[in-house]
């Protein structure tokens, strides 16, 4: 089975790819995880996670949706992971979830996508981005060729920053950077609420038609990114950026 977890879609997208591919299931953790639903899930074939990286990390709230789920059935787990460049060491945490979870670790495989984290970095345009995408499907591909053979994914190769970034770095960016209090909506608001119905910590609500945030983020971008008419910012850090959603995947 693949589970997966995406707030702008490119892990959606590789996630569909390999349960096309694999001839599997696919779950979507969203609704798991913004309902605090504890998932009770089944499956003869291998686990294949998919979610993207957040500062050279699996997100926080997938490691714990799979540390707290209830996955039996087979015990070999393997995880996808989609980046903006590369993963570091994240497999470190990816083999103790393995542990702790009595399964097997079958490796972790990096697939590079379009960036959305439009806080810090800039989103690429449309044709690039599309680009980004057609570059990623073979390596998408042998990921699954991998597992339709039953194989681990090779060891990656490490840098020396590898385990910093993973460790330190990640540590500093959820306690110094990751914070809801930035999010503002413009006159441009137009009252869907669809940031609302996309944020997977629930942490949006509307009032009188425009949404009003919370105290709890993990700044997945999905609301930035899914505002139909661009009216959501973080400070003026998102100011005049390109926003990203992944193109649904089409097979």
């Amino acid at each position: 089975m693949v589970v997966y977890f995406s707030a702008t879609g490119n892990s959606r997208y590789c996630a569909q790819m390999l349960a096309d591919r694999l001839g599997d299931s696919l779950t979507d953790a969203f609704h798991f995880i913004r309902d605090g639903i504890r998932p009770e899930l089944t499956s003869i074939s291998p686990w294949v996670f998919v979610a993207p990286t957040y500062s050279w990390q699996m997100p926080r709230l997938f490691q714990e949706f799979i540390r707290n789920g209830g996955f039996s059935g087979s015990r070999e787990a393997y995880f996808v992971i989609t980046c903006g460049g590369e993963a570091g060491a994240a497999d470190k945490s990816l083999k103790a979830i393995c542990e702790e979870k009595g399964m097997a670790y079958r490796g972790m495989w990096e697939v590079v996508m379009p960036d959305n984290y439009i806080i810090m970095f800039k989103a690429p345009k449309q044709e690039e981005a599309r680009r980004m995408i057609q570059a990623a499907r073979p390596v998408i591909e042998a990921g699954a060729e991998y597992i339709r053979k039953g194989e681990s994914f090779p060891d990656k190769k490490k840098k020396w920053m590898d385990s910093l970034k993973s460790g330190m770095v990640n540590d500093g960016f959820y306690r110094f950077f990751i914070k809801a209090k930035g999010f503002r909506v413009t006159e441009s608001c137009i009252g869907c609420g669809k940031c609302a119905q996309s944020c997977v910590l629930n942490n949006i609500h509307m009032e009188q038609g425009k949404p009003v945030w919370g105290n709890t983020c993990t700044q997945c971008m999905a609301c930035v990114c899914g505002c139909p008419v661009g009216a959501i910012e973080y400070g003026n850090k998102t100011q005049g950026k390109e926003r990203y959603q992944c193109p649904p995947y089409e097979g």
